[in-house]
């Protein structure tokens, strides 16, 4: 959409592309699928695949329907799809366009074998559920899939599992070893290591990695940032002053009042608000960059505005530019430090970015 407003998103290729080399760097011995579901967590897929599609290995979506417009646009790599099919023309794309299905229970192994030709090639990933149970085969339902498929001409098969906490205290421990106690002997290839565990436990890299979060510049811990780890902001969230107000001590601010001003206070109005995809839960005192100078929000975030303190920044007036969150003209105000504020995880920002908001993308 075109519009005079100020608000804007920008999208850097150079900086997908930087941390998807990282992703390669930190697993030289595993191939990498580039996770671009959600709409590349908000990014644009067809902007992550256009910066990645030189140097991906594979890439990894949910929807079949998205897979196939991949192939049609000349994608060649692997395609995997992260929770399989959903129906039977599901299964007949994944063997009429070459893509790769997770099959994470007996029924939707029953389902794709029943929905297409005998012997038509197939790639899957066998999901294993080692605990953080959401999908996955048990280790019996695993034995008779595995059976199933050794029956079966044509077959591409690896093992799979997902981490509940391979950013936190417990890491990857317990379920690694379940993973492995689950595979036995199993010689093929294996898909074990998110994020987080690309970044922390090189034991669980293994022949595929899935890089998700890294890829968009945001760090999946809590006690180590993005700029830590060498990654770099992909998304820049960006808009102006658009009015300037003089606070007197008790003065309040915004719907509910919520905030009270305990001294003479120049607050600005940012025409960004929760319709734009900002948090309308982020508190008193989350990070804004103006004009510069690192500031806070006050007040109640609107629909489509919020304030913030420009009583230290005299130089900021009408049309100042302000960084919500990124590497912005403004200022860098990590992704994670807003969320952070705001109860949530940069996910959720990245992924709640309206459409009404205009986006480039840039080199």
């Amino acid at each position: 959409m075109t519009t005079s407003r100020p608000i804007r998103a920008r999208i850097f290729r150079a900086a997908l592309l930087h941390n998807y080399r990282l992703a390669r760097r930190l697993a030289p011995a595993a191939k990498a699928w580039a996770v671009i579901k959600a709409n590349a967590y908000g990014h644009g897929q067809w902007r992550a695949v256009d910066a990645l599609r030189e140097e991906a290995d594979g890439f990894a979506v949910l929807e079949c329907e998205n897979a196939v417009a991949l192939r049609e646009a000349g994608v060649t790599q692997p395609i995997l799809l992260l929770e399989g099919i959903f129906s039977a023309r599901d299964a007949r794309a994944v063997a009429e366009f070459g893509l790769t299905t997770v099959i994470h229970c007996l029924e939707q192994l029953e389902l794709l074998l029943d929905s297409i030709k005998p012997g038509m090639p197939l790639a899957i990933c066998l999901k294993l559920n080692t605990g953080m149970n959401r999908l996955g085969l048990n280790a019996v339902d695993l034995l008779q899939a595995r059976e199933t498929l050794s029956r079966i001409p044509n077959i591409e098969l690896t093992l799979m599992t997902h981490f509940a906490e391979a950013d936190g205290e417990r890491g990857v421990t317990e379920q690694l070893a379940r993973f492995k106690e689950m595979a036995g002997d199993w010689p093929g290839p294996v898909s074990v290591a998110n994020s987080a565990a690309i970044l922390r436990h090189p034991q669980t890299h293994g022949d595929w990695v899935r890089p998700g979060i890294m890829l968009y510049g945001s760090s999946p811990f809590a006690d180590q940032s993005a700029d830590e780890f060498g990654l770099q902001p992909v998304m820049v969230l960006e808009s102006e002053i658009i009015g300037v107000q003089q606070l007197a001590p008790g003065d309040r601010v915004g719907y509910g009042g919520t905030f009270v001003a305990e001294r003479p206070m120049r607050i600005g109005v940012v025409a960004c608000g929760y319709a734009d995809g900002y948090p309308r839960h982020a508190p008193n005192g989350t990070p804004i960059a103006v004009i510069g100078h690192m500031t806070r929000t006050i007040g109640r975030v609107s629909m489509d505005m919020l304030a913030c303190d420009l009583t230290d920044i005299p130089e900021a007036g009408l049309g100042a530019p302000v960084t919500l969150w990124g590497d912005g003209l403004a200022g860098h105000v990590p992704a994670d430090t807003v969320a952070a504020a705001a109860g949530t995880i940069a996910y959720e920002l990245f992924c709640a970015l309206a459409p009404r908001v205009p986006v480039s993308f840039v080199d």
